[in-house]
């Protein structure tokens, strides 16, 4: 029997998964880019700016430790927990102890795990909409459902969210939140987590909040964490990361903490799958905690110039656009004009006419359909080339001289 004749039996739950609409995309810009096309990458949210030196040099001393190199354990080593209660003491005057944190290998395994932890088949959790993929597939690779509460308006997320609790069956079991929110850079304050934490008592209700973007806000804004909101703890957990504030999304290294038994439970399941993070990227880890703040706002004010040239761009050429508060992306909603083509093929005319390479909306669910989103993650030499490349291919005719008349 040949290979191509054998029968390979997938999982059911394979079934379950549509191709990775973001992995097609890698796929056409790396075909693209082997022609010869020069392409401005601003589909994903994968920094390009460097690891701040003093924790690339940590990295580099702690790989030389032969102690380093044996396996850590999966809850993360003592030192780094503690160095993420003593950050959450002194930003958001909040009191940890090592046994309340674990770390994970960059946000998505924890998520995933956690999911193993808490949901099963026939259980139901709720993940913001639009709604970035990990979110929703995390739930569906457990065995459960996931459904969508659209993020755009608070007051009706919170409506959708308390009517589901009382009419679905089987009443939902998580919560998932994100804020900054990834993609619309929707923001809230501590009342909404507050009226959330409400809500999950009366209903018995789990949170888990990715607060990946927490520190990349703009013009002033201090996004508060939920484990602020009275009684956060006890009913969820929140996700950290520092992929996004230190420039070290290829160093996989995050943490969760909050309630305890969330915690246990997700420690747990981590003990059965891997044996923790590098050591040396967990001691780098101590120092970007511990010394960074510095390196943190140098890299929001360069997120904030590249947003407002991003949204000047956008807004010559006619396009209708929200200025961000937070988060390193611009969710754009697409020109009328062009609206039918549907994000995707949108999305495909973008890249082999303008050379520039974003997201499709339809990535992130239905509710991202008729948008596109701009990582911020090009120079800003780069991103004005971007821009001129949507101004020359795709301008809003009348709008866009509106907007040079009024510049």
């Amino acid at each position: 029997m040949s290979d191509a004749e054998f029968p390979i039996r997938l999982s059911e739950r394979m079934s379950l998964l549509p191709d990775y609409l973001f992995e097609q995309i890698n796929t056409m810009r790396q075909e693209k880019r082997r022609a010869g096309k020069d392409l401005i990458d601003m589909s994903m949210g994968n920094p390009r700016d460097p690891t701040p030196k003093m924790i690339v040099d940590k990295m580099a001393e702690a790989v030389q430790d032969p102690r380093n190199h044996r396996y850590s354990v999966a809850t993360g080593i003592h030192n780094l927990r503690n160095e993420v209660c003593k950050y959450y003491q002194a930003r958001y005057d909040l009191a940890f102890s090592p046994e309340d944190v674990v770390c994970t290998i960059g946000s998505k395994e924890g998520f995933s795990h956690l999911c193993l932890a808490l949901i099963g088949p026939g259980d139901t959790a709720l993940v913001p909409a639009p709604a970035y993929p990990i979110h929703a597939y995390s739930v569906v690779l457990a065995g459960g459902k996931s459904i969508g509460l659209n993020v755009r308006d608070e007051e009706q997320f919170l409506r959708d969210l308390v009517r589901r609790c009382e009419n679905d069956s089987p009443r939902p079991k998580v919560l998932f939140l994100n804020y900054p929110h990834n993609p619309t850079g929707k923001c809230v304050e501590l009342a909404f987590y507050e009226q959330v934490v409400d809500i999950a008592r009366r209903f018995n209700l789990i949170v888990v909040h990715d607060f990946a973007y927490g520190r990349i806000t703009f013009d002033g804004l201090v996004h508060p964490s939920f484990l602020q909101a009275k009684g956060a703890r006890e009913v969820g957990c929140e996700f950290g990361t520092l992929s996004k504030a230190y420039n070290m999304a290829g160093w996989r290294i995050g943490y969760a903490l909050g309630n305890r038994k969330i915690i246990a439970a997700l420690n747990r399941i981590k003990g059965y799958y891997d044996y923790g993070i590098f050591q040396a990227v967990q001691i780098a880890g101590i120092v970007a905690l511990r010394h960074g703040e510095q390196e943190i706002e140098k890299q929001v004010r360069i997120y904030q110039k590249r947003r407002d040239l991003v949204v000047a761009g956008l807004r010559q050429a006619g396009w209708e656009v929200e200025v961000p508060q937070a988060g390193m992306f611009v969710w754009v909603k697409i020109p009328e004009m062009y609206a039918s083509e549907g994000s995707y093929d949108f999305a495909m005319r973008l890249m082999d006419e303008a050379g520039v390479v974003v997201s499709p909306g339809i990535g992130f669910g239905p509710e991202g359909e008729g948008y596109i989103r701009m990582a911020l993650v090009e120079n800003e030499k780069r991103l004005r080339q971007a821009m001129r490349g949507l101004r020359h291919h795709f301008p809003v005719p009348d709008a866009s001289q509106r907007a040079a008349a009024n510049s």
